[in-house]
């Protein structure tokens, strides 16, 4: 069954556990036309929201939208896929909050759009995507800590949307994220643009992972008016480990793996890992942070163009951070395949990560598009800075399992969520492990 998505977003709810995308778009479509109709539940919003989304797109859109009546104004729910986002830490205490669609937590999505017999009067979209806050904000800015209190909760949440909705706007001012054509408290209204996840098999094509070579590139090269210190990497594992030396596990086999992992000192194995990296130089740039093939997306109509055919998704965990972990992390990811629809529901295939050829391939690419004159420098030259790079981001490669491995003991602990985490924490750091042998670090 092919899954039509929707700035990211699947419109299948029959699909296997894997990554849900929180969906922007990089390019200009044309309108959906019969691309919306494929992906739309038959049902409308409650009176009062479709009230309130006439208004806003009434306020904030331009062109035919000013005249349209309310009984014109089309509206439907876009719906979640029926798998979650695995990489979103939901606090102890607020799982039970959750629904197949994630209910109050989630983002709430839907497709607005003129009457098919309204024409247009310039160059107004013919459908925008509303898209409603929910808690996961407020949530995911605490990384799990249930001490705080709901006020401080609460504070918290406001920051991150108003840190997230700069984000957005920067990325859409600057052409690498979708057109922003409205901002209110409540939510925002965004280009529409049908498109496709990348599969994991395609991060290895090389007329696809050289367009993503450039579009980091081009993603680490951005000012950004956020705290410019290197404070994410270490600072979210320390609350990591935290968490993961207060947890106990009851039931095997989760027990056994549990302790098998503790048996390798992990506090001690991340000073010693720390000491690595910092005697590592890596640039601090503007990182995604979390660039995997459910965060890539290629845009519906553009699939047999050699350019602008995908755009990078999901700023969620977007920072100041070390260069090498980013592109380390996308090295990491070519093993992992989400879609597997049998427990643990993912594969890992360390065969599948990126040769010598393949990595020194794509820095050329990055570094043709992120450092000046590159290009008239000498072959031994670039070759010296390739070799550079191979070196720092195999090295934060291990930063990479480490990380999502102290992230899946936790979800171990406190999801709902049908997925082997135990299973990807014992993948990530038998990962880590092997991978720090080869590097003999």
């Amino acid at each position: 069954m092919k899954t039509k998505f929707i700035n990211g977003v699947s419109s299948s709810p029959s699909m296997s556990l894997g990554l849900l995308v929180n969906e922007n778009v990089l390019e200009v479509q044309p309108d959906g036309g019969d691309d919306c109709k494929d992906i739309l539940r038959a049902d409308e919003p409650d009176p009062q929201t479709k009230n309130k989304a006439y208004l806003w797109c009434k306020e904030f859109l331009h062109g035919a939208w000013k005249s349209i009546d309310e009984d014109d104004f089309q509206i439907s729910i876009i719906r979640n896929s029926g798998f979650l986002l695995h990489r979103y830490l939901i606090p102890p205490g607020r799982e039970s909050e959750l629904n197949d669609e994630w209910g109050g937590l989630s983002n709430k999505l839907f497709l607005c759009a003129l009457p098919e017999n309204q024409p247009t009067l310039g160059d107004e979209p013919r459908n925008v995507l509303l898209r409603l806050y929910g808690e996961i904000l407020q949530m995911t800015c605490n990384k799990g800590d249930s001490s705080q209190s709901n006020t401080e909760n609460h504070f918290e949440g406001a920051d991150a949307m108003v840190l997230e909705s700069v984000m957005f706007a920067i990325l859409a001012e600057r052409e690498l994220g979708p057109k922003l054509y409205g901002i209110f408290p409540q939510g925002r209204l965004e280009q529409f643009v049908p498109s496709r996840k990348l599969s994991t098999d395609e991060l290895s094509v090389p007329g696809l992972y050289a367009e993503i070579a450039e579009k980091i590139a081009r993603f680490h090269r951005m000012r950004m008016p956020f705290n410019k210190e290197p404070k994410w990497l270490f600072g979210t594992m320390d609350k990591y480990m935290d968490q993961v030396l207060q947890l106990t596990f009851t039931r095997e086999p989760h027990s056994r793996h549990f302790n098998r992992l503790m048996s390798y000192n992990l506090p001690q194995e991340m000073d010693s890992l720390k000491c690595v990296l910092e005697s590592t130089p890596s640039p601090v740039v503007f990182c995604h942070n979390d660039l995997q093939e459910g965060n890539i997306l290629l845009l519906s109509g553009r699939e047999n163009t050699e350019r602008k055919k995908l755009m990078l998704i999901d700023f969620e965990y977007s920072s100041y951070n070390y260069r090498g972990f980013d592109i380390g992390n996308f090295f990491c990811e070519w093993t992992y395949d989400y879609t597997y629809d049998r427990f643990p529901y993912f594969i890992n295939t360390t065969k599948n990560y990126p040769t010598r050829s393949q990595q020194m391939d794509f820095f050329q690419l990055y570094l043709l598009e992120s450092h000046a004159g590159f290009e008239n420098l000498s072959v031994e030259d670039q070759k010296k800075l390739k070799e550079e790079m191979l070196v720092e981001v195999n090295r934060f490669a291990l930063a990479s399992h480490f990380f999502w491995g102290l992230w899946s003991l936790i979800q171990a602990k406190i999801s709902t969520i049908e997925f082997g985490y135990m299973e990807y924490a014992m993948a990530r750091f038998n990962a880590y492990f092997e991978l720090k042998r080869k590097l003999k670090v």
